[in-house]
């Protein structure tokens, strides 16, 4: 369980580190693509709103990725619990103000990864 733990919370913080990409430098080429409920003239005024989030969004995946690089076993669980209890709530918050679909995709993983470092057996 472990491995499958390490491999999830990797997962998560690429899932990460490419939010963090496309808000930061493809705001207006990925981002019309990815919220297309937005209205697209709405993509060149709120870049830097874009890239604020994607700093934080760096933040998440960066935690994640320490979590994996920590070689005691205990304090490795400790961190990556508490990024994972991040990604959860900003999953859970995007879901209920922007799109449902930001459960599914950031919020469910870090649930699952979560669940399976607090219960391992």
């Amino acid at each position: 369980m472990e491995i499958l733990s390490k491999i999830l919370v990797g997962f998560i913080a690429l899932e990460h580190l490419y939010i963090m990409y496309f808000e930061m430098f493809a705001w207006e080429t990925i981002g019309k693509k990815t919220f297309k409920s937005l209205p697209e003239n709405l993509f060149t005024p709120t870049q830097s709103l874009a890239a604020n989030q994607g700093l934080y969004n760096g933040f998440l995946a960066a935690g994640l990725i320490w979590s994996l690089f920590i070689c005691d076993k205990q304090w490795s669980a400790n961190v990556a619990v508490f990024f994972l209890c991040c990604v959860i709530v900003a999953g859970i918050y995007g879901a209920v103000t922007a799109s449902k679909r930001i459960f599914f995709v950031q919020a469910l993983p870090a649930i699952i990864a979560l669940v399976i470092i607090l219960f391992p057996k």
